[in-house]
């Protein structure tokens, strides 16, 4: 069973920075593709960022440019770096760990979010 943590949610004025850290733990055998999700008031959870294990990165058009999704694999860790954050950005940010078993089953694991609040 993989655990996964996340940390480094706030309050941060419109075109302020905030870094969210995610931390996956427990009985590891795998990670594949880790990465951010959000999710905003009467709104469906949307992915934000991804990155692969060789750390293939995508994006949702909406962060282009301006949030950065970075791992660490010995650490088993992601991190998202927000930049120039709008009103708009402000919603519960998930983490996603997919990983395999010992069997090489694929499975993830979520985390219990983080709130990121964007407002002057």
């Amino acid at each position: 069973q993989v655990q996964v943590a996340e940390s480094g949610g706030g309050l941060v004025q419109p075109g302020g920075s905030l870094r969210l850290s995610c931390a996956a733990s427990g009985t590891i055998f795998s990670i594949d593709t880790m990465a951010w999700y959000r999710q905003a008031p009467k709104n469906q959870r949307e992915l934000v960022a991804s990155i692969t294990k060789s750390g293939t990165t995508n994006y949702a058009n909406s962060v282009q440019g301006r949030f950065t999704i970075s791992r660490d694999n010995a650490k088993n860790t992601v991190d998202l770096q927000m930049s120039g954050l709008k009103p708009e950005d402000t919603a519960v940010y998930y983490c996603k760990v997919n990983s395999r078993d010992a069997l090489n089953r694929p499975d993830f694991s979520w985390g219990q979010g983080t709130q990121v609040t964007v407002s002057s």
